[in-house]
């Protein structure tokens, strides 16, 4: 994997908040953050007034809070987005220190923007850096923001969803290696995402944009299609899977809907390819161990 594994998660539980706590006490965290003093005053009170386990809808007042898990599923920042309008506002912090230069800011402003476009459906995404905090500067220029206004104080950087969609499909937006969508399937895939909603129908919306769209006469034997049967390695686990439309879904017969987290994960990857993702709150490292039947390679165009 050339980029660094990390996902966004909107859970907040007590451990959370006493974990962003203890980040926002560690003046290297929050040297840049304006309003660090304020929330680290919220979470206090939050902690102790409210006596419940699951803390996500008062961290979700006025925006939408998550979480960062890095790919050994530690919780390493977090993320708020604040929709205004059609622009959204991103603020990011990765809190653990030790984790810093890793590049995971880069992988968690890719995370975010997925999110804020094609969840939110915003048309612009704004960052306001200090600008002496030049490592969150670089991040955000090296994921294709451009710089918009500056004061001595506040550097403001934004990115349209056109820009985002462009760099998608160039292939500048995605964690891992291209995958081959064809031409038939994509247009029905389509049709799916334009019906469903929800966080599956973001992130197959999200495959199928950053996907190389082929001919169904074109694509390799070796790639992962619709109605295709797979064996795959889930972590250490052999499955015999078919991908298939949601209306023919079966798990219990290795009938994985697209839609579903190991169905989206396999979708246009080609045998010997591996990826981390999380399925069921946790990151698992898939492999394509062998494609045993496609419906293109065998003239099956009508599947």
């Amino acid at each position: 994997m050339n980029k660094p594994f990390v996902s966004l998660r909107p859970e907040i539980t007590r451990m959370h908040a006493e974990i962003l706590m203890d980040w926002l006490e560690d003046d290297r965290v929050t040297r840049y953050l304006s309003d660090s003093g304020d929330v680290s005053r919220f979470i206090a009170q939050t902690v102790n007034r409210i006596q419940m386990p699951i803390l996500t809808h008062l961290f979700n007042q006025g925006g939408r809070f998550f979480m960062v898990y890095d790919r050994d599923d530690a919780p390493v920042g977090f993320v708020r987005l604040v929709k205004r309008g059609a622009e959204c506002e991103i603020v990011l912090v990765i809190g653990d220190h030790d984790k810093w230069g890793r590049r995971l800011g880069k992988s968690t402003i890719r995370e975010g923007l997925k999110l804020a476009f094609l969840d939110m459906r915003a048309e612009t995404v704004i960052a306001k850096i200090h600008p002496d905090n030049t490592r969150s500067m670089k991040g955000f220029e090296g994921c294709g923001f451009r710089l918009d206004r500056e004061t001595p104080t506040l550097h403001s950087l934004s990115m349209t969803s056109g820009r985002y969609l462009d760099l998608l499909r160039e292939g500048a937006m995605a964690n891992s290696a291209d995958i081959y969508v064809t031409e038939m399937d994509k247009a029905r895939l389509q049709s799916l995402v334009d019906f469903e909603r929800g966080a599956a129908n973001v992130e197959l919306q999200h495959e199928i944009e950053r996907a190389i769209v082929v001919d169904p006469l074109d694509v390799a034997g070796d790639v992962v299609t619709m109605n295709s049967r797979v064996v795959l390695r889930l972590d250490d686990e052999q499955k015999d899977v078919a991908l298939v439309y949601p209306q023919d879904a079966e798990e219990g017969a290795g009938k994985l809907s697209v839609l579903s987290d190991v169905g989206t994960a396999i979708l246009g990857y080609q045998e010997g390819d591996a990826i981390d993702w999380v399925v069921k709150n946790r990151t698992r490292r898939i492999r394509i161990e062998k494609v045993i039947y496609q419906p293109e390679s065998v003239g099956d165009l009508h599947l």
